[in-house]
């Protein structure tokens, strides 16, 4: 796959926040971001450091997101 490529995002796929980022094509950072404002839903077991991201969450919030086409 080139690094060009978009990765399609599957709804019933768990990712993890460096996959939803590759997948969404931004950074970890700012998909830290998006976490903490609330902007993409999380699943964090309990006593685990790791955080779960689904399809359908990422799906959710890009169909959530108004697209600003004056930019």
């Amino acid at each position: 796959m080139s690094s060009t490529s978009k990765q399609t995002i599957d709804p019933r796929a768990v990712y993890s926040r460096q996959e939803a980022a590759e997948s969404l094509g931004i950074s970890l950072s700012t998909l830290k971001r998006l976490i903490a404002r609330g902007y993409l839903k999380v699943s964090k077991p309990d006593g685990m450091r790791r955080v779960f991201i689904t399809g359908d969450s990422i799906l959710a919030m890009l169909n959530d997101t108004a697209i600003d086409r004056s930019a």
